[in-house]
């Protein structure tokens, strides 16, 4: 229980905050790819070996993002949020300094744990203090990350590694860190009471082998057919644990994390369609950059300078958010913002050299403001019908979701430019998936659109613009 409310000018102040960390973690999770092949060079390893820093971190994340909603329940959420943000700042840093490889790997294990909490906690605060008639306002400041760092993180990382070196890939963190720790100080009015909560291990452990099989067979799957038995296998290990999990975490007296609001249609939607969107839609900025750079030829920064304009549009329809939705309703805004993101996707996969560049920058954004309200769009759904003492599993439960699916993404991407290669030429191949990826998206369209039409009206009338 919050023995304090925080005013709405003192949420919005503290939504800010925890949006500044979102970002930071979004980010470095984005930007290193960039630096894969300077860290390979400098530190002398193989370019697979110099993988393993984006691979650690993500499962690092897998590993500790189920505990984050049973440890903001016995310590304080305020503090856990802060101490959090202080560990990723300082293993920034000190990933920065790294000399080999073991060094630099622990260092983003230690990132991949303080981002797990960093960012669910964060929102956990700002979901508790929210009204409902305020909630598509405030969570509309906690998108922007999302839709901006995986955008400018190709262009930034290029400009980076071009006239600086990979070391400025994390030092970046440290300014951004201190602010946040400074503002934070003194913005953040969260003061939970710590509750007692008896440890779920069974729990922990199933889900924490669910992401990790899943993220490990989907990087294996990505190397193409040599691997395809290893990553098959793995998956299928995944999967299954997935229903132990679900069977567990559904029966037990005190799971990690309660399912019930899996039972909510609005919530539900996220995350089954929200995670086809994530896997699809929002693994096109790191997709399209390697297209424009393998198939066109392009170095880091021409490729970065294009894709900067998916967050163009994500800028520029931000403002319009709140009141589209208010006046669209949830399902309208979904629905018609997936359709212009896959139509998009579709316009990708006939993309050539000879391409009018006007046309890859329209395309690029107009996929931007897709993105933008269907995930604005979707987090404002997701939590738009749920009860007070479901927020802290439905958080949860969502920041592993949405954690699996935007690693699985990348890697379902790269699977799917890998098989393809086996028989094609390397632009038909990502052309294919281009394709393979619309296709897939029509799902989250179908779906959504059989919510009620008025489906999380009660969240709409209030609201700010």
């Amino acid at each position: 229980m919050d023995n304090q409310e925080m005013t709405i000018a003192q949420l919005k102040q503290a939504t800010l905050v925890v949006a500044a960390a979102f970002f930071m973690q979004m980010l470095d999770s984005t930007i290193v790819t960039t630096a894969l092949p300077r860290i390979a060079n400098d530190l002398s390893v193989s370019q697979s070996s110099a993988s393993l820093v984006i691979s650690s971190y993500l499962l690092a994340s897998a590993v500790f993002i189920p505990l984050s909603g049973w440890l903001a329940r016995i310590f304080q959420r305020r503090t856990l949020f802060l101490g959090a943000v202080t560990l990723f700042t300082i293993s920034s840093g000190l990933g920065g300094l790294a000399t080999t490889l073991p060094m630099l790997l622990c260092m983003r294990i230690i990132q991949g744990m303080a981002g797990s909490l960093m960012i669910p906690v964060g929102r956990l605060m700002i979901l508790a203090h929210t009204p409902a008639p305020k909630l598509l306002q405030i969570l509309s400041y906690l998108i922007w990350p999302a839709l901006i760092a995986p955008a400018i993180a190709p262009l930034l990382g290029g400009y980076i590694i071009t006239y600086l070196d990979w070391h400025w890939i994390f030092y970046i963190n440290i300014p951004i860190g201190l602010l946040i720790l400074l503002t934070g100080h003194w913005a953040i009015r969260d003061h939970n009471k710590p509750e007692q909560n008896p440890f779920d291990l069974l729990g922990f452990l199933l889900v924490s082998i669910t992401g990790v099989s899943l993220l490990i067979s989907s990087e294996i799957l990505s190397h193409g057919m040599q691997s395809l038995l290893l990553g098959l296998l793995l998956l299928i290990g995944g999967i299954v644990a997935g229903l132990g999990a679900f069977y567990h975490l559904k029966h037990a007296k005190h799971p990690l994390f309660s399912l019930d609001a899996l039972k909510i249609p609005s919530f539900r939607v996220y995350q089954s369609g929200g995670t086809i969107f994530w896997m699809t839609i929002g693994a096109l900025p790191y997709l399209l950059t390697l297209f424009l750079q393998i198939a066109f030829g392009w170095n880091a920064v021409q490729a970065g300078s294009y894709v900067l304009f998916i967050f163009l549009g994500n800028l520029i329809i931000k403002p319009f958010t709140t009141p589209i939705i208010q006046r669209l309703g949830y399902r309208r805004t979904i629905a018609t913002s997936l359709i212009v993101a896959t139509l998009s996707t579709f316009g990708f996969a006939f993309l050539t050299r000879q391409t009018n560049p006007i046309l890859i920058v329209s395309l690029a954004f107009i996929s931007g403001i897709g993105r933008s309200l269907a995930l604005t769009g979707y987090n404002g759904l997701s939590f738009s019908e749920l009860q007070s003492q479901q927020k802290n599993s439905a958080n949860t439960l969502q920041a592993v979701v949405q954690m699996l699916s935007q690693g699985l993404g990348i890697g379902f991407s790269a699977t799917l430019v890998a098989i393809f290669e086996q028989f094609s030429s390397v632009r038909t191949s990502y052309s294919m998936t281009f394709i393979c990826i619309g296709i897939i998206s029509i799902y989250a369209i179908v779906e959504i659109l059989h919510l009620q039409k008025d489906v999380g009206a009660q969240t709409l009338n209030q609201s700010e613009t």
